[in-house]
Parts: C-alpha cells; structure tokens; sequence
C-alpha cells in the first residue's frame, strides 16, 4: 500500500495527497505534518520508512469538504485520490492485492464546485494570462457556473484587469516573467504551468474539439494572444478535474473599452465589493444587494466591479428598473417566485462534472417550474425590452418539465446511493423490484412473529447488520432452549455475544437473497436513470444557461427597484455630455450605517462639476472629521451606480458617462515592498496623472501630506495644475493647504468649495454641509481634544499655533519664532485644577433621581419641578 501511496504522491508532488483509506482520507510523511496543522488535527504514525516512523494523519471522507476549504484558503493544493474498486474486486486478484487507486481530481482555488467550498453570491473565477508575441490576453471562466471570457489587453492593464475580476487562481506559463509580485499584492494563488499549454495552435485544436466546431469564428474573431489563454484554461481544467471538464459556454470576447476603467487602489479605497477589512460587510455591494437569488447576486457582483461605458445597456436597464417600480405589487410576485428558484448553474455544473445528485435534478426542476411562471407573469404586461428578452428565455422547457415531474420524487435524498429518488408510476421495473424489496420488510415481519410464536419467545427478533445479513436473535437466557432439540434442527446457531444468541434458518437465508437482491437491483435501476435524466438536462444546457442568466436579471432589476423605494433613490439622467450633477447627493453606506445606529439623518450635499471642453475641479477645504472625504466617495459611488443602470442616492442627477474613475483616498505604507505611505500616495497619483482622460472622475485626498509642508504644496499645487491642464479631466480635490485656495482665481474651472463648521464656547461642530467657498483655517487642535489628548498636550498645541500663526503673519522665521518666544524643551505645565462649581438646586434635584423608577407622571410632575427650581 505505502508502495502505492508513494507512486501516487510522486505524480503529484507539489499537492497535499488524499489517500482514500476505506471512511477516511489518510496523508502520510510530510503531507501529514503539513496538513496536521493546518487543519489542528491529531498527528499520528503508522509503520516505519527506511527505519523511521511514517507520519499520519486523516480526515473522514463524510467531513471531508470543510477540511478542503481551510486547506485551499491556507494556499494548499489537493490531490483526492480515490479507490476505484471495492476490496472484493481487489481479492479477485489475488489475497495480497492492493485496491486500485488514482487521483480523480486536483483541487485548486480556481476550480472549486462544491456549494461548500463556494460563496453563493459571489463568482469564483480562475484565471489565465497569455503572451504571444508582446500581444496580451486574459481569460476567463468560473466552472461553477460555466461563464468564458477572453480579452485582448496591453500589459500595463493587467493588474487593473485582474483586481476588477478578483479570480481566486492565476494561471501563467512558467517564465521568469510570469507576474509574481502582481498576484501577491491582490491576493490571487498564481499557478504556472508548462509553456506548451499556452501554444496557440495546440489551444485552438483543444477549443474546436470541446465545444465540437471545425473553427473558432462562430465564436467571433480571436488573435494568437487570446487562444492562447483560452486554450490553457482549458488545458489546466483537464489536468485537475482528470478529463471531466466542466460544461462551458462559449468563448465570449469582451472589449476594452465596454466598462469603466477602475484600478485596484480606487476599488480598495471606495469599498466597492469588499470593505477594507476584506469583508462584504461595509461595502457598497453589501448594503445595496437585495437579490434573492445566487445568480442575481453574482450579478450585481459583476456589474458594481464593472460598470458599463455603453449608453444604451444602462438606459435599457433603467427601464426596467422604472417597470418594477411601476409595478411594485407585480414586482413583489416576481420576487416571491425568484425566492423559491435554486441555483440553475451550479446545479448544472455539478451535474454536468458528475458531482451531482438527485437533489440537483429537483432543484434544475424547481428553478425552472418558476420560470415558467415568471414567463406567464411578465408576458402578460407588456414589459419594456430588457425584461420581455428575459421573459422570452425562460421558455421551451415544457418537455423537459414535464419529464423531471413525472420521474422525481417531492424530497429526493442528497446522493444517488441512497436511492428511493425516483416517482412510483415512472418505471414499471423499478415499481416490481421496490414492491419485492418492500413486501420483503412485510415478510420479515410476519415472519419474525411466526417464529416467536412458534419458540415461544416473546423478545426474539430478526435483524440486519452488513456482516452476517438477516439473522434471529435472543437474550443469552434463552440460549439453552434455541439450541436443544427440536429448535435446534430448524434454527442454525451463528454467532454468540455477550448478552445475545445469533441463529438462522434455511428459510430466512432464501429470504435474504431475494430482498438483497431486489434491493441492489432497484438502485441499480435508479442509478440508470438518474443518468437517463442527468443527460436530458445536459441536452437543454445552452438553453438552461440562457433562462439562468434571465432569472438574474429580473432579480436583479426588481431587487434594485426596490431598493430605490425603500430608500427614495432618484432615477438619474445619463447621456454623453460631461455633466455632473448631483443635487441631495448621500454617501448610501454611511446613510445605512447612521440609520443602524439611530443617529441624527445623513446630511445630504450638492456636486457640481460641469464640463463642455475643459476641466471641472472642486477644491474643497475643510478640518478633519467635517466629512470631506464621505463627500468625495459618495459622488463616486453615485456614477458607479448611475453606470450600473441603477437609481442613485440623490435628489436629482445628470452624470455624463465616464470612462476611468481614479480615487486617491487614505494613507497606508507597503513595508513589504519598501514604500513608505508618502511612496504609496505618490506611486498611486502618479497612475491618476499619467491615465487620467478627460471623461475621467478623480476624487484625490490630502494629496502631499506625507512630506514635508513646503514639499507637500508644491506637489498638490503641480497636481492639481496637471489635472486641469492636461488630463482636463472632472474631479474633487480635497487638501489642508489653504494657499490653493488662490488657484480658483487663476484656473479655468476650479472652484472653491469648503465644508461647514461652527465654532461654540471653544468646540467646534460639524455641520457636514458643503458650501462654495474657502476655509480659513483646519481646526486641527480642536479635532485632537475630540479625540481624546491630554488637556496639557491640547493647552501646549494652541500656544504653538499661535505662535506659529502671528510668525507667518509678520513675515518672520517660523522656526525662530518657535525658539525665541516659547520654552520648546520646558516642561509641559501641569494640568489645571479641576473648576469646582457651586450646586444649583437644579442639581440637588437631579441627584436624587432615579429615571429606571419613574412612572409617566412622575416624570411630568418632575418636569415642574425643574422649571420651578431653575427660576429660583
């Protein structure tokens, strides 16, 4: 066996082998060290190696599943090998013969299908990244669910690429080249795999043979570079799922220029999909998904990471987003039956990669029952043509239906070995060989009552266990009596226990042949149909493929309708023209999160930032905490929904398409690669400036202020005259320099905008309203003593400030100021005394309070007493 698990382990050396081993997955020598911590199990050792203990570990197969996803989220790779005949088949061979076992399956991060191991709501994409002659590819697929992409792009937009799609596994040809450094920073396992799985003309032949054309063009017009990748996903997918490949769709070529360009720093920073934890809680997408369905989920999913640059796809969407509104009862139905429709491609997936069971049949049943009922719903109201096409794909099932119906049970069980899935009434061999299986219980039963009655022993009962089959059994105290004559010529004595005597009869053995018999024959019959059933569903896939994607979108569409209603969304204007207008514009994240916690409504604010030629640029002023930078994300998260085809957070809004969005928000430092957070700011303005074109939106925050002051200025002063000039570009500029400020009066469109506070006895107070104008100063030491510094170091702070301040408005040395006038390397003074106060009668009462026991009245007549004592 050891000699066996070793050749296995040698074939897949770069993979943690699970050795079937009868109920468990068992791993030996380093793999069983690894795995043991990984997964915080118990280490072992079984037999000896060259004269050392092997080491050993294993998981039960039923619980084998949950083992594999810490394995997989840990980096690990797996190789399940199975046992491919039973012990019986192996002693045919000869009493010594090992059973036979291979890998059946490689699991990687990128071809997971088990719902287990897979996020519902959320696409698991495996990725491959094609060089052919410096032209650059990039494909695509997620087997769950069997969507295949490719597109043409220059290298530079790989990692934008790559962090729009987020795919769990990166596959590249192993060259010095291969972009290491590019997946570490976004988090993607990177696979390189052999240079001849990227040879364009082996990758054509491997595409025209699995989707069985004589040529790629009914597929569209693909160059060398992206055959290429498309050739080596497929290449790796038969590599680890051992010649079952998944059921995929056509190669869909996508364009560049179809969806806004969004880099990995903007998605990071506006928490699109993912908050910066890493989570979905506090992102967009988790406070905007009101789907029902795991597809209309995916969906929005894909849609927020790229939202579309075509005019026509968002005005087609908001009509029918306007038609769910419209029609908000219908709409309600709609989803109350999109409720009760499973997954349809990952159903079909499983079935399709023979990891599937009766309960997938019901549920391909089930998703499509309600999408005939949808398709009656919908055609009936003449809906605008988004919803009418999808209403149109989900029908032509009929036959298909009405076969599922008749062959499936209501409930069936999760696997095929349990049996008992198929309706009595489908196969009349199968409903003869249940009824023998069946009555043969019933038979047993008279039986066992017969030969009680004929013993004389009340408890004696006929039982089953896998080893001795159908048996009699009694209490060791009538042991003397089964074993004397005459019982003893008809009962065979068989095994003895403890506590119990184990016999049989001639009869009962007979018995046993015909109901263990008609037991295997029903599941085999049932196992034939299953497959009889599995393959008419992958008959209709292309088409089921089509109805998945169209329940989607009436998801989709009525779960955003909804959402615009609960939470007074506007329908925004979109067109071609440069505008930008959002009047009672709201950060929806943050408005979400105020309202979770109670606290006072989201203070709404207007954006203007027109353009016909030139640029259009806020400069907003303000002190921390005022919500500048709420400010700045809630207007680009308002494009990105109007972009999505979605209603907007806002009381009006006309946003002119856009093309790149680029936001420089928040400080971090990437000590792994040596950058400090002043290095990272400027790495990430220096992509804004040198992409920026002018249909871009660019949101940039404190830009500058990891340097020095007089460094810092002169950047966010070029910046921003860059912006202006050159890239001509739509954006919002938010610095603490005040001394920009005076760029409002020497650049064409720039504007001057400042978020409002008041300052009361000392405090200052947000008001959070955006206003046009400029601030005067940063409130920069009221916001330290908000946030808790010493009273000492706030005291220190002001002394400081003005020093600074009467300096610079003297015209003199800042630093000489600070030397000559204050005591710099004093001690800091000691805390004030605590101001003691004389009590007011108010206070006496107060104190003698207890709200918790107050009664309504009570709490009215208190009321009087306070005003009275407060006048006295």
């Amino acid at each position: 066996m050891m000699a066996q698990y070793l050749e296995i382990k040698a074939a897949h050396a770069d993979a943690l082998l699970f050795y079937r081993m009868g109920d468990f997955y068992e791993m030996f020598f380093d793999d069983a060290v690894a795995a043991a911590q990984a997964l915080d199990i118990a280490l072992t050792k079984r037999g000896k190696h060259d004269g050392d203990d092997i080491p050993m570990c294993g998981v039960p197969v039923h619980a084998a599943e949950g083992y594999l996803l810490t394995l997989i989220r840990k980096g690990f790779r797996v190789a399940v090998c199975e046992q491919l005949e039973s012990p019986a088949e192996a002693k045919k061979r000869g009493s010594k013969s090992v059973v036979k076992r291979d890998v059946v399956r490689l699991v990687t991060p990128g071809t997971l299908t088990e719902d287990a191991l897979l996020e519902a709501r959320r696409h698991n994409f495996l990725a491959a990244f094609a060089n052919v002659r410096d032209t650059f590819a990039l494909a695509w697929t997620d087997i769950s669910t069997g969507a295949f992409h490719v597109v043409a792009l220059p290298a530079v937009r790989l990692g934008p690429e790559l962090a729009r799609l987020a795919p769990s596994e990166l596959v590249v040809a192993d060259t010095p080249e291969a972009p290491y450094e590019l997946a570490e920073d976004l988090g993607i396992a990177l696979t390189p795999i052999g240079r001849s799985s990227f040879d364009s003309t082996g990758a054509e032949k491997r595409l025209c043979a699995l989707f069985q054309v004589a040529t790629l063009e009914s597929f569209g017009s693909f160059d060398r570079a992206e055959v290429s990748a498309l050739g080596a996903l497929v290449e790796y997918l038969d590599m680890t799922q051992k010649g079952k490949l998944p059921l995929l769709q056509p190669p869909r070529k996508e364009a560049q220029n179809r969806v806004v360009q969004i880099d990995a720093a903007t998605r990071r920073n506006l928490e699109l999909t993912r908050s910066l934890s890493g989570t979905r809680d506090g992102s967009l997408l988790s406070v905007i998904d009101r789907t029902v369905t795991p597809g209309g989920a995916r969906m929005l999913d894909q849609r927020l990471s790229s939202p579309t640059r075509d005019l026509e796809t968002v005005q087609s969407r908001l009509a029918a987003l306007d038609f769910a509104r419209d029609n908000a009862r219908i709409a309600a139905d709609l989803r109350e039956a999109l409720r009760k429709a499973p997954d349809l491609d990952r159903a079909l997936s499983r079935l399709a990669l023979d990891r599937g069971g009766p309960r997938d049949l019901a549920a391909i049943r089930a998703a499509l029952t309600q999408a005939d009922h949808l398709n009656t719903r919908l055609s009936s109201l003449a809906p605008p043509e988004l919803l009418a096409s999808a209403a149109a794909d989900l029908t032509g099932f009929e036959d298909l239906l009405a076969l599922l119906d008749a062959a499936l049970v209501a409930d069936p069980p999760l696997m095929v070995r349990d049996g008992g899935f198929i309706a009595r009434g489908f196969d009349p061999e199968l409903d003869e060989t249940t009824d023998l299986r069946d009555q043969g219980r019933g038979v047993i039963a008279q039986m066992q009552s017969r030969y009680a009655e004929q013993t004389g022993i009340s408890s004696l009962k006929i039982k089953h266990n896998n080893v001795l089959g159908y048996f009699i059994e009694t209490t060791a105290t009538h042991a003397p009596k089964m074993l004397s004559a005459p019982l003893s010529e008809t009962y065979i004595h068989r095994q003895t226990t403890a506590n119990q005597v184990r016999f049989t009869t001639v009869e009962l053995s007979e018995l046993e042949t015909k109901i263990l018999n008609a037991g295997n024959r029903a599941l085999e019959l049932e196992k034939r149909l299953y497959e009889r059933l599995r393959s008419e569903i992958l008959g209709h896939a292309p088409r089921i493929h089509t109805a998945a994607r169209a329940l989607a979108e009436i998801d989709l569409a009525t779960a955003l309708a909804d959402l615009s209603i609960s939470e007074n969304w506007c329908r925004p204007i979109v067109d071609t023209s440069r505008s930008f207008e959002i009047t009672g514009g709201r950060h929806p994240v943050v408005e979400r999160a105020l309202k979770r916690d109670g606290g006072t409504g989201f203070v709404a604010n207007d954006c203007t930032l027109n353009a016909s030629d030139g640029a259009a640029i806020w400069l907003l002023t303000g002190p921390n905490m005022a919500g500048k930078s709420t400010f700045l994300r809630q207007n680009a998260l308002i494009a990105v929904l109007a972009q999505i085809g979605s209603y907007v957070p806002a009381d009006h809004a006309h946003i002119g398409m856009i093309s790149q969005l680029f936001s420089r928000v928040g400080a971090s430092d990437d000590l792994a690669r040596g950058r400090s957070t002043f290095m990272v700011e400027m790495v990430e303005t220096a992509a804004i400036l040198n992409q920026a074109d002018d249909r871009a939106l660019v949101i940039l925050d404190e830009i500058g202020r990891g340097t020095a002051t007089y460094d810092g200025l002169s950047i966010a002063w070029a910046t921003l005259e860059h912006l202006n000039e050159t890239n001509r570009t739509r954006a919002l500029f938010a610095t603490h320099y005040h001394e920009l400020t005076t760029l409002a009066t020497k650049l064409d469109g720039v504007e001057n905008a400042t978020v409002a506070v008041k300052e009361w006895q000392g405090e200052v107070i947000f008001l959070h309203e955006v206003r046009k104008g400029a601030a005067d100063r940063s409130y920069g030491v009221q916001v330290a003593q908000l946030a808790g510094l010493p009273d000492s170091v706030v005291a220190r702070a002001r002394v400081v400030l003005e020093a600074l301040e009467k300096g610079e408005r003297e015209g003199g040395n800042r630093q000489k100021a600070l030397i000559d006038d204050l005591p710099l390397f004093a001690a800091a003074p000691p805390p004030p005394p605590p101001v003691v106060t004389a009590k007011s009668p108010v206070d006496d009462l107060l104190a003698t309070i207890h709200p918790d026991e107050l009664s309504p009245r009570d709490a009215l007549d208190l009321l009087y007493k306070l005003k009275e004592a407060s006048t006295t």
